[in-house]
């Protein structure tokens, strides 16, 4: 099993449980945890595909990615009762999702030796959109968005790294992990730190 192949099973496990999680406090029957589940574990990574014109989208190529979504959904629909705060687990699980899913995003991007750029962006893509959808379609606030968090900044950090460590012609194995580290780490500050970004605020007209 190739990096890849491993980054992506990684994320798709850990992003469709927070789908399912998603699920349960939207509490939706189980056909919703299952949609909601694969959204979110495969939707990042089928845009991705798509943009990068790899043929076929990964899942369709593998369905066992798939299989993996639906096993998690079905788990935490039996299970999600006993957390004791779904959405404290919910929001570290997505950081890992997240971290993983950048590397995974750049992997894909290096393997087609893709410009900089547009390795920074497959990370991006790979990392953030799944979770995005996800939150829109249970009409929540996605977590991407939330006020001055470190969530797309923790994802564009992480890509860069990848995109640097090819640049000066590290092992792969090597900037892959320091893009998933740093992805994990500015995200994890952000949430139990509460480091942040500047946010925009407006000051009245002068009269």
């Amino acid at each position: 099993m190739s990096l890849i192949n491993l980054l992506d099973y990684g994320s798709v496990l850990i992003f469709a449980i927070t789908g399912a999680l998603v699920a349960s406090r939207a509490q939706l029957d189980l056909v919703g945890f299952a949609f909601i589940a694969s959204l979110t574990a495969l939707g990042g990574g089928t845009i991705r595909d798509l943009l990068l014109d790899r043929n076929p989208i990964f899942w369709i190529d593998n369905p066992t990615y798939l299989a993996v979504a639906g096993a998690a959904a079905l788990a935490v629909f039996f299970s999600a009762h006993l957390l004791e705060s779904r959405y404290r687990t919910l929001i570290w699980l997505d950081s890992f999702a997240l971290a993983i899913a950048v590397a995974a995003g750049a992997a894909v991007a290096i393997g087609q030796d893709q410009t900089a750029v547009i390795v920074i962006l497959m990370g991006m893509i790979t990392g953030c959109m799944g979770g995005l959808m996800r939150d829109v379609v249970v009409g929540q606030v996605p977590l991407i968005l939330k006020q001055g968090e470190l969530y797309a900044t923790a994802a564009f950090a992480g890509a860069a790294a990848a995109a640097t460590g090819r640049h000066f012609g590290l092992d792969p194995l090597l900037s892959l992990s320091a893009c998933a580290l740093i992805s994990w780490i500015l995200r994890a500050g952000s949430l139990a730190l509460g480091w942040h970004l500047p946010v925009y605020k407006s000051t009245p007209p002068k009269v």
